[in-house]
């Protein structure tokens, strides 16, 4: 018995997603990715240390809440961004991974905030006392 592949059945790797299709999809979801990191950071976490009125237990809470957000977005990038490839969507692949880019530095700025205001001042990073 031979395997002879069924000419109606097509799997998403053997060939190249046609560019339409890959720019119809590309083009609202970079648009739509991009601007909930943007709104995120303006209204989730601006807002959230506005309304904190100055106390530092709310503002910590509104930090790591937008730090975990940004993870879980740059999380679901990557993981839309591999997808993408499998499906040999190239334009796909790369708007995905501009908008990793993009939640990577504001997690990485996010982190090195939270790292600068939490470390006690003169404290060498890696010694016993820190």
């Amino acid at each position: 018995m031979t395997d002879t592949p069924v000419p109606g059945r097509r799997r998403p790797w053997s060939q190249r997603t046609r560019l339409g299709v890959d720019l119809a999809f590309a083009i609202p979801l970079f648009l739509l990715e991009a601007a909930w990191l943007a709104l995120d950071s303006i209204y989730g976490y601006g807002l959230d240390v506005w309304a904190a009125q100055g106390e530092q237990e709310h503002i910590d809470a509104a930090t790591l809440a937008y730090m975990g957000r940004v993870r879980t977005l740059l999380i679901t990038m990557l993981v839309l961004a591999v997808l993408a490839a499998i499906s040999r969507a190239r334009w796909t692949v790369i708007t995905h991974l501009l908008v990793a880019l993009l939640a990577g530095g504001a997690f990485m700025a996010a982190q090195h905030d939270w790292d600068r205001s939490h470390t006690p001042p003169g404290c060498v990073r890696y010694s016993a006392n820190c």
